[in-house]
């Protein structure tokens, strides 16, 4: 063996082992003869020869046997800075083991003529004596070191609430207490029920129920609480999270239920509370079997694959063993994230990542041609209103036509499903992507009529977390210092998670007749005040104190407020009370593809008509270029309100 390749001597673990063995072998005689002074009532004097001899001559063997014991049960390797249960189990079981060799060894060193054996009581004593001493030596350091921590800490500590009185709130409260980089210190426990009221765990002491979260957090001069009940409903989590609002505390929690069956619950494992935890809705319940039923086995097509809902589609398709997966996307970055993670969490998954824009006829039938995708899942579009508004020849070139080539070479080429993502923008669309998005909708049912495949369309909400929605905006604001930007008071909309998004998507595709607009129940709409004052909160920041609030006027082509339904589409109930059905719309469709037609060749020759020629095709568009929002008299309207806010 080259020498290079060894090991440099460890003497620090050899000084650290020898220490253990002297300190042990003191622990072994100590042990042995205080067993008989405890066994004599405390007493030195007159302790009996016929005890103290055949301890004395088997004191040797005795201390070798144990040390063996102690060698083989790993008493000297362990780390014992971080011991837990199983050291401690190793240690009682080593000192039993002793004690009973002890008493083996002992009747062989009685001497035959001797009347009085050494007496049972003495190997209980032993044994106890033993066990105290070794604990002492092994699990000391634990000590000294926590006090050291906190006596180090004590002046930079965060002062900690947790809310949950449950076995997550022990593991967490453990986790923080021994951990040598925490600079967190628990100051109290709060939980609703009363049976564990004045009760304490791990020495911090349970002060009362959820009434009493801002009167402790105010008491305590808490910094920041740590919600740890994964159990929780999304509305329970809510009604807790309202409350604590109002402490200016930052807040945590775990992630959720299955953190704690998994036993991976711990402090690394807390995440930042997230505005999404405040929309009271609980998440929406997806059949999975259903899911699996159509994937599985199937060549599946997501086109947009690298951004925010298409990468997430992707995801959980990969989950549901597709027979192959094709990701399409023209941003390169993003593609290639999301190849490198889906063949690190599926090695097994065959995939398929190209770069291509669904513009591109040729290319898109060619990749139809190769691979016979049988259901597609068409994510790619331009979605950013105020860019669109700009480029308005953009928005239609891509989102129309390129859902036109799309869905044209998934027919030409016998796919199974065509499901076309859409948004809620275009019910009664004020900007010209609402606008292109309501075409494309058109399209997908027109096509429905005259092609085999199932071409279907699903709307929603916006998407919480996705890229340019406004959560990271209002974040990226505040990590600045602020202040963050609103553009109107009464601005509300309509908001899913990203998961959520998804799991409609994936259950549209199997309940899909063909011709039908999915559309989620997402409960009540928000207002987008609300969600930047609590994002403020949450991160444990005053408004008008430490992060101010300003109104910019509503943004070209936006409204206050979006609709899910258009008034002539009715509702129509599924299985899944969270996921409704639009009826398709009626339409004269030598008429539209005439004016499809129109509209190509104005946008390719970048005409100013477009939103005329949109007019026409959407009756229910009515653009505006928001010249009275944006008024002098409005925007001092706005600059008083966002004055108020940030004062109160």
């Amino acid at each position: 063996m080259n020498k290079k390749n060894k090991e440099p001597f460890n003497f620090q673990k050899l000084y650290r082992r020898t220490g253990l063995i002297i300190y042990d072998v003191l622990s072994i005689i100590a042990a042995s003869y205080l067993a008989l002074w405890l066994r004599n009532d405390l007493s030195i004097v007159g302790i009996n020869k016929n005890f103290l001899m055949p301890v004395t001559n088997y004191m040797v063997i005795n201390i070798v046997l144990t040390l063996i014991i102690f060698f083989i049960f790993k008493l000297y390797d362990s780390l014992w800075a971080y011991a837990g249960e199983r050291e401690l189990q190793n240690l009682v079981m080593a000192c039993v083991i002793s004690a009973v060799v002890d008493y083996i060894g002992l009747h062989f060193f009685t001497h035959p003529d001797e009347q009085q054996p050494v007496p049972k009581s003495y190997y209980f004593y032993y044994l106890f004596l033993l066990v105290a001493l070794i604990f002492v030596s092994r699990f000391s350091y634990r000590f000294l070191r926590s006090l050291k921590h906190r006596s180090e800490n004590k002046n930079n500590s965060k002062a900690v609430m947790i809310i949950g009185a449950g076995e997550a709130a022990n593991i967490i409260i453990k986790d923080i207490i021994v951990s040598n980089y925490s600079t967190m210190s628990i100051k109290c426990i709060i939980d609703d029920d009363p049976n564990k009221w004045g009760k304490y765990i791990q020495g911090i002491r349970v002060v009362g129920g959820r009434d009493r979260i801002v009167e402790c957090a105010d008491l305590y001069d808490i910094d920041e609480i740590i919600v740890a009940i994964p159990s929780a409903s999304r509305k329970e989590f809510k009604k807790i999270l309202d409350i604590c609002k109002n402490t200016n505390c930052k807040l945590r929690a775990l992630p959720g239920m299955y953190q704690l069956v998994n036993g991976e619950v711990n402090v690394s494992r807390l995440r930042d509370v997230e505005v999404e935890d405040l929309l009271g809705r609980d998440p929406i319940a997806v059949d999975l079997d259903s899911i699996a039923g159509y994937v599985s086995g199937k060549t599946v097509m997501v086109t947009g694959g690298g951004g925010s809902i298409g990468s997430e589609l992707c995801r959980q398709i990969a989950g549901h063993k597709p027979k192959r997966l094709i990701i399409v996307d023209i941003y390169e970055n993003n593609a290639y994230d999301i190849q490198q993670e889906l063949k690190t969490k599926f090695p097994e998954l065959d995939l398929v990542v190209l770069i291509a824009s669904v513009r591109n006829t040729l290319r898109i039938n060619n990749i139809f041609e190769k691979y016979k995708p049988d259901i597609v899942y068409h994510a790619a579009a331009h979605k950013h209103v105020p860019l669109m508004e700009d480029s308005p020849n953009e928005a239609i070139k891509n989102n129309v036509f390129g859902t036109w080539k799309t869905a044209m070479a998934a027919a030409m080429n016998g796919a199974k499903k065509f499901v076309l993502i859409s948004t809620d923008k275009a019910v009664n669309p004020t900007n010209v992507m609402g606008a292109s998005k309501r075409i494309c909708e058109m399209i997908v049912q027109t096509f429905n009529k005259h092609y085999d495949t199932e071409f279907v369309a699903v709307r929603f909400g916006n998407v919480l977390g996705s890229n340019g929605s406004v959560i990271p905006l209002f974040k990226k604001q505040i990590q600045a210092g602020g202040p963050v930007t609103v553009t109107d008071p009464n601005i509300i909309r309509y908001f899913m998670t990203i998961s959520e998004a998804v799991s409609l998507v994936l259950q549209a595709g199997a309940f899909a007749k063909g011709g039908e607009i999915f559309v989620l129940d997402m409960g009540e709409p928000v207002k987008i005040l609300d969600l930047a004052e609590n994002l403020i909160k949450l991160s444990g920041l005053k408004v008008g104190e430490d992060i101010r609030i300003e109104f910019t006027g509503l943004r070209p082509g936006e409204k206050l407020y979006e609709e899910m339904l258009m008034d002539e589409e009715g509702l129509q109930d599924t299985s899944n009370r969270m996921i409704h059905i639009g009826k398709p719309i009626e339409l004269d469709e030598m008429k539209f593809f005439s004016e499809l037609e129109r509209l190509n060749v104005a946008s390719r020759e970048e005409s100013s008509e477009t939103r005329m020629l949109v007019q026409e095709i959407v009756t229910t568009y009515h653009p505006t270029d928001n010249k009275e929002d944006r008024s002098r008299e409005h925007m001092e309207a706005l600059r008083k309100a966002a004055e108020k806010i940030n004062e109160d």
